[in-house]
């Protein structure tokens, strides 16, 4: 497990969307076989300098997200690396049948890049709102499943998928969150990152949870209790030595993401404890509902992605041990 600082702070504001921008264009100039595909949504993947730069590894595939993802599938034939790009609902549900078919069972070099996932989404509403993607690409053979934490984080992540053979999952978000990961902690698929150590309580977050989980963090040692952070980038495959290690010390844990509760980051963590270690364990996830229309920060109050009910879940937790 990789360990970071133990006091962090927001550098800025920053929607993880730009994190990939950003990181694609670096690709681009780094590595020649990185293409890039989009569904039509250019702008709000924030792929437009990619295309500028690059217009001849640049295919705007349209409203016809199917046919994107068998394209990218033939293109690493060639031993392109191709990104596809659109809002997590049509990288995921609209197009399962054919991201199975072409991508995971075929074991293709396929870099998914989803957008708007979550109830950050906003105003768009419940049709847009996907929380069961992470749910989906994880029970996929040969998937891995990557979750970022903010800006610095998103774009870490996307320069790592040029060097990661086989299907990946990326996942990141449409509003400006805060942006506090250090950028010269490294980025390694497939480990978790100690951000705060405790003894009382483990708290296993993933994507925009990780920093309520250390505001969580904060508010428990006021109380007097000792929580340790950890930030779970990397839900497939999920980091099974930090978690253990981690539960190992404190008996507990706590999970936290914005996903449905069913499939997600706390289903992983609570198949590695009842396989290996069981011990009580509370998930802060939506419960089994769809989202609605309003405000992000709103909409993470109302379903309980937030600080107070991280910190209410922590100490439920401890009255269970």
């Amino acid at each position: 497990m990789e360990v970071a600082m133990k006091r962090f702070t927001i550098l800025d504001h920053k929607d993880t969307r730009s994190g990939f921008g950003e990181a694609l264009l670096e690709l681009g100039h780094m590595n020649e076989k990185v293409v890039a595909l989009c569904a039509d949504l250019t702008g709000s993947l924030k792929m437009d300098k990619f295309a500028a730069a690059f217009p001849d590894r640049f295919y705007q595939m349209g409203i016809s997200e199917a046919n994107m993802m068998g394209v990218a599938a033939g293109l690493t034939i060639g031993g392109q690396i191709p990104f596809t790009g659109t809002f997590a609902n049509f990288s995921t549900g609209r197009v399962y049948d054919q991201i199975r078919q072409s991508i995971a069972y075929s074991n293709k070099n396929v870099k998914l890049c989803a957008s708007h996932a979550g109830l950050t989404l906003g105003e768009d509403g419940a049709s847009h709102q996907i929380l069961e993607d992470i749910g989906l690409m994880k029970m996929l053979p040969n998937m891995t499943v990557i979750n970022p934490c903010d800006f610095n984080q998103t774009k870490m992540a996307t320069l790592a998928l040029a060097d990661y053979p086989g299907p990946v999952y990326l996942r990141f978000g449409r509003p400006k969150m805060p942006n506090f990961m250090p950028e010269e902690i490294p980025f390694d698929i497939g480990k978790a990152i100690l951000l705060r150590e405790g003894t009382d309580v483990s708290i296993f977050a993933t994507g925009h949870l990780v920093w309520k989980a250390l505001e969580a963090s904060e508010d428990l040692a006021a109380k007097g209790i000792s929580s340790e952070v950890i930030n779970i980038h990397t839900i497939k495959p999920i980091d099974e030595a930090a978690i253990l290690e981690s539960v190992n010390k404190t008996k507990c844990a706590v999970t936290a993401e914005e996903h449905e509760i069913h499939g997600g980051l706390g289903d992983s963590i609570a198949q590695v404890l009842s396989r290996r270690m069981p011990a009580p364990i509370e998930m802060v996830a939506v419960m089994d509902t769809f989202g609605e229309s309003g405000k992000p920060h709103e909409l993470m109050a109302k379903y309980g992605l937030d600080t107070p009910n991280i910190i209410q879940s922590a100490m439920r937790v401890l009255d269970r041990k």
